[in-house]
């Protein structure tokens, strides 16, 4: 009798321990080029620290904070800090924000010719093509005023919140405000066109390839930084921890280099922890 009990003891036992022993699920939403390839190439090690990551790969930027707010994804990563102001004050409610984790990787923006190739022909009446979205769009007309085609007032900054009504001297220039996503499909329709780092990545051209016009290193590397964004309760958790030490490594450092993919377009912004 006592060898059958200590025989169910053990099957309990042997049961409870893999449970036990089990990886925490962590969902994370992202961006598919570069976001999703750099969070899919850290998580056999994320998964050696105790935490499986599931990559819900997302195209539309105005879905994955509401759905890390709400729970349904435990954090996203795809944005800058300006896109993230946007998003926290265009919330009623404080329990609806987000916060910014820590940073990963800058995408330098750029102008890209759609029917002309060179901005040297841009002319009156030539449609440009930029990001809609507060943040963005405010990006791109900073990009447009920096290359010479439009103006704008004095004392712009990320945070403006710009829309074309907000140009100072359009200089006969059609600017055509569309979803960031939508921007590749349309350059057989436009002059030029002012793409987001990922798109461009997605639409099979690069930075160092294909831009004609791109925004100084600095602006990109102290402002646009892309970050994991998570609820305030969670900016010190410790599976956020754990993808920060996965991500902060020379591994991924040289992996985002060094990706002929990227081109020259993802540039890490972390310092690799000792």
């Amino acid at each position: 009798m006592k060898k059958v009990f200590a025989l169910v003891l053990a099957l309990v036992i042997l049961s409870v321990v893999p449970a036990a022993l089990a990886n925490e699920k962590i969902t994370i939403a992202a961006s598919t080029t570069p976001h999703a390839i750099i969070l899919e190439f850290v998580k056999d090690d994320l998964a050696a620290l105790g935490y499986d990551l599931e990559i819900l790969e997302v195209t539309d930027y105005y879905v994955a904070n509401p759905a890390t707010a709400a729970g349904e994804v435990d954090g996203n990563y795809f944005q800058h800090i300006p896109f993230l102001n946007a998003y926290n004050a265009s919330v009623e409610k404080e329990e609806d924000k987000l916060v910014a984790a820590f940073g990963v990787h800058c995408e330098p923006y750029g102008i890209y010719p759609g029917t002309k190739k060179d901005l040297s022909e841009i002319a009156a009446g030539d449609k440009i093509a930029v990001t809609n979205d507060p943040s963005n769009e405010t990006r791109a007309l900073i990009l447009l005023a920096d290359a010479g085609l439009i103006e704008l007032d004095d004392g712009v900054t990320p945070d403006s919140g710009l829309q074309k009504e907000d140009i100072k001297d359009a200089k006969g220039l059609e600017i055509v405000e569309l979803d960031a996503e939508k921007i590749p499909a349309v350059l057989d329709d436009v002059a030029f066109a002012v793409i987001n780092g990922n798109y461009v990545l997605d639409a099979g051209m690069t930075v160092r390839d294909d831009a004609l016009f791109t925004e100084a290193g600095t602006v990109t590397g102290q402002v646009y930084v892309n970050y994991l964004v998570v609820k305030p309760e969670n900016e010190q958790a410790p599976w956020v921890l754990a993808l920060e030490k996965v991500l902060a490594t020379q591994k991924v450092k040289d992996f985002i280099l060094n990706n002929e993919q990227f081109a020259g377009g993802v540039i890490p912004t972390f310092e690799v922890a000792e």
